[in-house]
């Protein structure tokens, strides 16, 4: 914000002003409409909805219910995914997941993507998943997705990990918050991935009623001829052409908002990777959860709980407090290998790295083997 109050900067306000838009797109304020004009209110000031939710929010009290693990690690997860036979996990996973590929992931300070924006001489790092930024600057953005484009980068063994619970029987659905694509190119179903904030599947053309798709590879070429491409196919599609990748002031997949409640009600065991679950909507789908299914966060630090995120994770408190969540400290892909190990599944996970999904792996001993 600027130093004169009276004065907000411009890019503060419409940063406010965007991210306030994604969060009433995701239904955040049903029922809570004083609150949203208030901070209708407070953006065009230069006040960050993130800023006045965060100093809001207080530590959320569930009602303890019988302890459903032995224990609250790996172990403890492994021990519940066998005897109880689950079959319909879900998976949450972010940029964590991908990081061994190559791709950074945003928040980590100093090797996080918005630590690495300043090349563009963005306002905020936020600023290039911004609607108003892009219209105004589209290069930076097409620049970063050059980077970015899928077949830049291979699965790591955490998305193999994902692939190998559904060919287990076991996998419900797979939320990402990731545009890389790598769960669908380390062989996942695309009816087992909800693509939360889009990737690079499609394309389309910004600012248009009804939407004008545009060929995904098209895009790439006109982006490999720099900026005179993507100028000539401005003028061509009649607007700007950008991936369905969310940005702030787009709303979220349909297909997020039809099966997230549904899927998450429905889970046995949500297992959540590599996200540091501060984003939302996406952040909520923890709380979601069936209250009598185990939840299991694989990150380098603790994320999402219960005293920053409504019915977040409750591995902080004393056992009395938690029934159902587990936290294992680490990086995403050691973490799916010791599952793997404790499950038994440690030669099938390796298979299907050292093939790149080509290995052939049999279900879970209590699926039935046309069960899906």
């Amino acid at each position: 914000m600027s130093d004169n109050d009276e004065t907000p900067d411009d890019e503060d306000v419409q940063s406010a002003v965007e991210y306030l838009k994604m969060l009433q797109q995701g239904n955040m304020f049903n029922g809570r409409e004083g609150l949203l004009e208030q901070l209708k209110e407070l953006a065009q000031k230069g006040v960050h909805p993130l800023e006045v939710l965060q100093a809001m929010r207080k530590p959320v009290q569930e009602e303890p219910m019988a302890q459903v693990l032995d224990s609250f690690d790996l172990e403890g997860i492994a021990k519940y995914i066998a005897e109880k036979g689950c079959q319909r996990i879900v998976v949450m996973c972010g940029a964590g997941i991908s990081t061994s590929a190559g791709i950074p992931d945003f928040r980590t300070p100093g090797t996080g993507l918005y630590d690495n924006l300043q090349r563009f001489n963005l306002p905020q790092a936020e600023s290039i998943f911004e609607l108003n930024f892009f219209r105004r600057n589209p290069g930076a953005f097409y620049e970063l997705a050059r980077e970015m484009w899928p077949g830049n980068f291979e699965p790591t063994p955490a998305h193999y990990f994902i692939r190998l619970l559904h060919e287990k029987g076991l996998l419900l659905r797979c939320y990402s918050q990731n545009i890389d694509s790598l769960e669908r190119r380390a062989g996942l179903p695309g009816d087992k991935l909800v693509a939360a904030h889009g990737n690079f599947d499609e394309a389309h053309v910004i600012d248009t009623e009804p939407e004008v798709l545009v060929d995904i590879n098209e895009l790439k070429s006109a982006l490999d001829k720099g900026e005179e491409g993507w100028q000539k196919l401005r003028e061509d599609k009649g607007g700007l052409v950008k991936p369905k990748i969310v940005f702030f002031g787009e709303e979220l997949p349909e297909r997020f908002a039809r099966l997230h409640r549904t899927d998450l009600a429905n889970c046995d065991l949500l297992i959540v990777m590599g996200t540091s679950l501060v984003v939302h909507p996406f952040a909520g789908l923890v709380g979601y959860a069936a209250r009598s299914a185990p939840r299991l966060l694989i990150n380098r630090d603790q994320a999402g709980t219960c005293d920053g995120l409504k019915f977040g994770f409750r591995f902080h408190l004393a056992e009395a407090q938690n029934w159902r969540d587990a936290f294992h400290a680490g990086d995403c892909d050691s973490g799916c290998k010791a599952l793997s190990e404790l499950l038994g599944w440690k030669e099938d996970l390796q298979a299907l790295v050292d093939s790149k999904g080509a290995a052939s792996v049999t279900r879970a001993p209590w699926v039935e083997p046309e069960s899906q």
